[in-house]
């Protein structure tokens, strides 16, 4: 038999006073219309609430790092090259407001080509069906020598290509992050995965000497992770490579009793994805510290982080 059911009276509801119950929303969070100012004018006019409110908190926690000469790191994938925001990332490095690089290997081809061209990403598209994808005589064979003379004395991948390129005679050097860091004796790390990136495709490709090099350059970014408490790391456009990296360094510094907590992480990408939710923003913070998820176009974000950095470091 099926039970028979009568709708509930609420006459003995019992209610509270709204003035007593918490609220989430208050006067001092709401936003408020701009009327014209400064940056940091427009920035004061934001809400405190949700994604705005995580905006300032990462905004203070770079300047609130850098005053107390802590590290921020910078983790990226090629897509921030791609829409144009290296001279603002070399501008950072060039204010000692990022005090350290680390990239996947694709960066490397997109920062060489731009240098070198003042163009980079073809349309991989067309050029797979030419067969002609990834075959820029220049990029395979400049790199691949880049890594390989680099090695030989002692380099890893990134200060290897970053002293190639900033000894060259390239035209658009100036815009090339791995050669501002050689400039700037800024670590910068590249962190390859064999057969991912075009360098691969071409036959001066070594792999002892790219396994060698991104290893190295492993132990250097986990030394920098070594010194990370009290200051930010940022994972900006890579959904795999960096957030594994990085976990990995967290994970040898803290076995070498190397006291990695306390500090911030940040991940920014269009959609936040596993990678960089569990070993960016979760995991690495369980034991003290603070993760932030920026979610939105990288050419349109990273411009207002830096531009809101740079105005609030300038009160220090």
């Amino acid at each position: 038999m099926i039970k028979k059911y009568i709708p509930l009276s609420l006459d003995k509801i019992t209610t509270c006073r709204l003035k007593r119950r918490k609220s989430k929303v208050r006067l001092t969070k709401i936003g408020r219309p701009f009327s014209g100012g400064s940056f940091k004018d427009f920035l004061d006019t934001l809400p405190d609430i949700l994604a705005a409110g995580d905006f300032k908190s990462v905004v203070n926690s770079i300047s609130k790092a850098r005053k107390k000469d802590k590290p921020v790191v910078l983790g990226m994938g090629a897509h921030p090259i791609k829409v144009g925001l290296s001279p603002l990332i070399i501008n950072l490095m060039e204010k000692r407001l990022i005090t350290a690089i680390a990239m996947n290997g694709a960066c490397i081809v997109h920062d060489f080509e731009l240098s070198l061209m003042g163009q980079t990403s073809e349309d991989v598209d067309v050029e797979l069906c030419r067969g002609t994808f990834g075959m820029a005589e220049e990029t395979g064979a400049e790199l691949n020598k880049a890594i390989k003379d680099g090695v030989k004395k002692g380099h890893g991948i990134g200060r290897a290509v970053g002293e190639y390129i900033l000894k060259s005679n390239a035209a658009y050097k100036k815009l090339s992050i791995l050669a501002a860091a050689a400039r700037l004796d800024v670590p910068a790390t590249v962190h390859v995965a064999i057969g991912t990136d075009i360098i691969h495709m071409h036959p001066e490709a070594d792999g002892a000497s790219i396994g060698e090099g991104s290893m190295r350059d492993f132990k250097l970014f986990s030394s920098v992770v070594a010194d990370l408490k009290g200051g930010v790391y940022i994972n900006l456009g890579s959904a795999v490579i960096l957030p594994e990296v990085f976990l990995k360094a967290v994970a040898v510094t803290r076995n070498l009793k190397f006291d990695v907590r306390n500090f911030t992480t940040v991940n920014m990408d269009f959609t936040q994805h596993y990678r960089g939710r569990e070993n960016v923003l979760r995991r690495p913070v369980l034991s003290g510290g603070n993760s932030y998820a920026l979610t939105g176009h990288h050419e349109i974000m990273f411009p207002l982080l830096a531009a809101a950095v740079i105005e609030e470091t300038k009160k220090e």
